[in-house]
């Protein structure tokens, strides 16, 4: 467990006493610059060719409009929705909060970090940087539909936090549903009211109130949000795996009697019907389905990939791709990036490169280990 994000607790301890319970702030957990600074703002906003929604514009709690911070590309991009860095300058000045969305897709540091992170809690994160100019704030007091972890990277951030007024919201269930509620409760005793300096983090379970101002420089923070798998969603989706096994009864496709008035004289053996398809339903497909959908892989250069495939000979060293998802189902080897169907003979060395060790390509079979590379499933490694 990264236990700089955690007050030094391990996984079990965390997950026991603070995970989804309590906010938790750790004072000088460390400085962070691994991960992000200034420079890398800088550097995204100007010198990148970012394109919108990988950053939004707030100000006085509001979300200023793309047009008023995009243009276009120049000759021979033809696109015209890039970040336009000097009217971004001037929102900035203007006292406008900066945030610079999916940074697991655009700064590598974090986006490392991320994996590795969702790896350990067995959730997808997300990472966003929220710059803002002195004494301003980009957002009201509000809750989030998801976890999140706070990484102060430069300058400080006055924070006022409360407790919530909708424990765990689902992720169709944002604060707005609860305005005023959550007007309110803004305006009672605070949970915690802080400031947040370099070096600091704070959780933050879903639902938890809070807002946050700059104080007396430039704050730039990092914010993981931990999209965390409910068991309400594992219930939609033994829902969906029952429904998908009652569209094969022919009865259940029968039309109800003509004349009907309501449910009343049907709903029983239906519910009967729906009870035994859930007991018998398995969900596992559609979950591993929908975790596969809900980040990419780790990057994959093609030249590289090319000449991995090109030099193979049976010392070359391999790894499995990160990030992939990968498991076996029978003979299917199924990943974020297609399924493989192999022969009983290939299975152990497939399953063997499940464990994310360096393998060399002979000791999987030199064939094997080419089809896995173009595949994009194992990618070169150094011993």
């Amino acid at each position: 467990m990264e236990t700089r994000l955690t007050g030094g607790l391990g996984r079990e301890a965390f997950g026991r006493g603070v995970w989804g319970r309590t906010a938790l702030l750790t004072r000088r957990a460390s400085d962070f610059g691994d991960l992000f600074s200034a420079d890398a703002v800088d550097e995204l906003i100007s010198r990148r060719g970012l394109r919108t929604p990988f950053l939004r514009v707030a100000k006085d709690g509001s979300t200023l409009p793309e047009s008023s911070f995009t243009a276009s590309g120049g000759v021979g991009a033809t696109i015209a929705d890039q970040l336009d860095d000097t009217a971004l300058w001037r929102a900035f000045d203007d006292g406008a909060t900066l945030v610079l969305q999916a940074l697991q897709r655009t700064w590598e540091p974090v986006g490392e970090f991320s994996a590795r992170l969702s790896g350990e809690l067995g959730h997808p994160v997300q990472a966003n940087a929220y710059v803002t100019p002195p004494q301003n704030r980009g957002f009201d007091a509000h809750y989030d539909v998801h976890d999140v972890f706070v990484l102060q990277i430069a300058g400080a951030k006055r924070w006022i936090v409360h407790e919530p007024v909708h424990p765990d919201p689902l992720r169709d269930q944002p604060w707005t549903d609860h305005r005023a509620a959550v007007a309110e409760a803004a305006r009672g005793e605070a949970y915690l009211d802080t400031v947040v300096e370099p070096g600091d983090v704070l959780y933050l379970p879903r639902g938890w109130l809070h807002a946050a101002e700059a104080q007396g420089e430039v704050s730039v923070h990092l914010t993981l949000g931990v999209h965390t798998w409910t068991r309400y969603a594992l219930a939609e989706q033994l829902a969906e795996a029952a429904l998908a096994t009652l569209r094969d009864e022919p009865e259940m496709r029968g039309a109800l009697p003509l004349g009907v008035a309501g449910p009343d004289a049907e709903i029983g053996a239906v519910r009967e019907r729906l009870l035994a398809a859930v007991a018998r339903a398995d969900p596992a497909p559609l979950f591993h389905r929908a975790r596969r959908g809900q980040a990419r892989p780790a990057p994959l250069g093609p030249l590289a990939q090319l000449a991995a495939v090109r030099d193979v000979r049976p010392g070359s060293p391999v790894r499995l791709r990160a990030a992939l998802e990968a498991r076996l189902d029978g003979p299917r080897l199924v990943t974020r990036v297609g399924r493989l169907d192999f022969p009983e003979a290939d299975l152990p060395s497939v399953a063997r490169v499940l464990d994310g060790e360096v393998h060399t390509a002979g000791a999987l079979g030199v064939a094997l280990a080419v089809r896995l590379l173009r595949a994009g499933v194992l990618v070169p490694a150094e011993r």
